[in-house]
């Protein structure tokens, strides 16, 4: 099963970025293309009857799967930066984080107005730049199509946080 491949594969790193963190680190799937292209097939498995105009990937573990999901899927692929990144036009959304703000953006012609934005990233923990990202989509009169993510953190309430864009959100492993 996928789900305990994943699992299985994810390195826990104590105390990372700071004492007290478990860290989910992801990058030893990516040593493993067989897991790395069944991955790309549980997300695609997974968005089965969404219609999803872009996908919309977080830097920077958003980009992992996010192109290959676009690309299957035959849409866009939407880079969400951090400020400053991007060469073009912006648009951007400055969010609270626990310990100071953060700002994203997106070039200003990427997402079509009326479109059906997926957001992805690799992990859910608190919701807050994935929330960002959405209102970015919002900011542009297109629609959150869903979010979906590798890992979902449930005990950081992500999910609830997430749900006021759009209930559809996934992840292939919680913990």
């Amino acid at each position: 099963m996928i789900k305990e491949q994943i699992k299985s594969t994810i390195r826990d790193v104590k105390d990372f970025p700071k004492d007290g963190i478990i860290f989910k680190d992801i990058t030893p799937i990516l040593e493993n293309p067989s897991l790395t292209a069944s991955i790309t097939k549980e997300f695609i498995r997974q968005m089965n009857d969404l219609k999803v105009d872009a996908i919309m990937g977080v830097e920077s573990r958003g980009f992992f799967w996010g192109p290959m999901i676009a690309q299957e899927l035959g849409v866009p692929f939407i880079p969400v930066r951090k400020k400053g990144k991007l060469p073009y036009k912006t648009i951007s959304y400055k969010y609270d984080l626990e310990y100071g703000s953060a700002e994203i953006e997106v070039h200003a012609d990427a997402i079509k107005e009326g479109a059906n934005i997926l957001i992805h990233d690799d992990l859910l923990a608190t919701g807050g730049t994935a929330a960002a990202a959405a209102e970015i989509v919002l900011k542009q009169k297109a629609k959150v199509a869903g979010f979906s993510f590798l890992v979902i953190l449930d005990f950081l309430n992500g999910v609830e946080v997430l749900s006021k864009y759009n209930s559809n959100i996934t992840g292939l492993v919680n913990y």
